[in-house]
């Protein structure tokens, strides 16, 4: 199965050159902060101790959640559909990035629960109309799970053969709040409630009933989650775009193509790859802090930390599209800056 193909190794002799270039550089040690180990780290990616960030690519995979039916988001469902409409015109913040930074776009209909006509920028790869109801049964069979995941793949080999040096990852669905809580949740094994917040913008007793409602859900799939590999629980309680963020997450790490990963949801869906494939996260940055609750506890449980904090919570890929002129800069500031050799300046007192 394809899931279980290696992780391209770092080249840990380009990433020894790279440093040994920062280390030279007209700047006092450490001066440019993460920037310098974000240069680093990129050239370990791409396996030259002088990277480049030419080229990103913008995914964004959007699928309806059954679980919305339980009033766990402040949109109606429809709104996915009519969210899938608005990337392809343009007109959502996600796009407008995506022009500005002439980013190679598409947004993926992995299970929205609408048919959609042939349209530029669309790629419908559908799994279902949206999951089950995860209050009554698995969000997922183990088959569409695994369709899902494999809907990813397809969108990481689209931007690999099309030459792109970054892959970023966005997600639409009404109520992937609530699925990516309860992913966390059962991922981190740790209570439900200090991992749910307002999402698209619940009230304070909103929030409270979307805690009780993910409460029931645990509690009916408390045997089945016990002990249960992580595609289980990604079945049990996910959606059709979280599996396909794994499953795209997991494909960049194997090919070697280096990735942005946004906010809560796209974490969720990379802590599930991460439990399948731990060296995966040598290939993942990670772009900005959410003020979603749930998401500095998961940046802290993987062992991460994000470049941005600009109190984001709008999903779409926005933080990561947001970050990726840094990635850019860091390239740039590492490669075209000169040595202290170079510029004839001294470099110890």
């Amino acid at each position: 199965m394809w899931l279980n193909e290696p992780i391209k190794p770092l080249d840990e002799s380009a990433q020894a050159q790279a440093q040994s270039r920062q280390d030279q550089l007209t700047k006092p040690p450490g001066s440019l902060g993460a920037l310098e180990g974000l240069a680093i780290r990129l050239a370990a990616m791409q396996g030259t101790h002088k990277p480049s960030m030419h080229q990103a690519w913008i995914s964004v995979f959007a699928a309806d959640h059954g679980l919305a039916e339980a009033g766990v988001s402040a949109f109606p469902q429809q709104v996915t559909a009519q969210m899938v409409q608005n990337f392809i015109a343009g007109g959502a913040a996600i796009t407008v990035l995506a022009r500005q930074h002439q980013a190679q776009f598409e947004v993926v209909d992995v299970g929205v629960k609408a048919d959609f006509t042939d349209q530029p920028g669309l790629v419908v790869d559908k799994v279902g109309y949206g999951t089950a109801n995860a209050l009554t049964q698995a969000a997922m069979t183990q088959a569409e799970c695994q369709q899902a995941l494999a809907v990813g793949k397809r969108a990481a080999e689209r931007a690999y053969q099309a030459g792109a040096s970054c892959f970023i990852a966005g997600e639409m669905g009404i109520a992937n709040t609530a699925s990516s809580s309860l992913l966390l949740a059962c991922m981190m094994q740790t209570e439900i409630a200090p991992l749910v917040g307002a999402g698209t913008g619940l009230d304070s007793a909103g929030v409270e009933h979307k805690i009780e409602i993910l409460k029931q859900v645990l509690d009916v799939h408390a045997s089945s989650l016990k002990q249960a590999d992580p595609l289980d629980i990604l079945a049990c309680v996910g959606g059709f775009e979280i599996a396909a963020l794994a499953g795209a997450y997991l494909r960049c790490a194997q090919l070697g193509l280096p990735v942005l990963v946004d906010g809560v949801i796209t974490t969720s869906a990379a802590l599930v790859a991460n439990a399948i494939a731990p060296q995966a996260k040598d290939w993942w940055i990670f772009s900005h802090l959410s003020v979603e609750p749930a998401h500095q506890i998961a940046l802290n449980f993987l062992g991460v930390k994000p470049l941005l904090q600009l109190d984001l919570r709008l999903g779409e890929g926005s933080g990561a599209a947001l970050a990726w002129p840094l990635l850019q800069q860091a390239c740039d500031l590492h490669n075209q800056m000169a040595t202290f050799a170079e510029a004839s300046v001294s470099s110890s007192a």
